[in-house]
């Protein structure tokens, strides 16, 4: 017998995205691997950008990547789709937020959003001399607020 005991999170079993919509772009042909599906790499760093844009948004500071974990590739992103981010806070600490970002698709001949990758990024705010800076206790409320 197969051990189907899965390591990675649960599937949302929602039809529709949680949390705030924070980046939507288009799959282009430059974007595809060797097998002409996109590049896990390209989903990966568009991730990147909106769990940024987020952290950013949360802890009023730049916020740079200090680590991903729980990423989940759950289905393939084709040239067209167009794939919308979104970002619900998990943890706010001292001088970093971690973000669950989940990545969905409008297909073109689909009415539905299906979600193909979803993980945890943690973010760390720093000052304008790159340094950790302490998030803001109205962060903290923003946070929470925002799920």
């Amino acid at each position: 017998m197969t051990d189907t005991t899965s390591v990675h999170a649960p599937l949302n079993s929602e039809t529709e995205p949680c949390g705030d919509l924070s980046i939507r772009t288009l799959a282009m042909p430059a974007d595809t691997n060797q097998n002409g599906d996109v590049f896990g790499g390209w989903l990966l760093s568009q991730m990147d950008i909106a769990g940024g844009i987020f952290a950013s948004k949360v802890t009023k500071s730049r916020a740079v990547t200090v680590a991903i974990e729980a990423m989940n590739f759950r289905k393939p992103v084709y040239i067209g789709d167009v794939v919308s981010v979104h970002a619900n806070t998990v943890r706010v600490g001292r001088t970093s937020i971690t973000v669950h970002l989940e990545a969905w698709v409008k297909r073109r001949d689909e009415s539905h959003s299906i979600l193909v990758t979803d993980g945890n990024f943690t973010y760390v705010a720093i000052d304008d001399r790159g340094r950790p800076r302490a998030i803001a206790t109205e962060g903290h409320a923003a946070a929470i607020a925002s799920q």
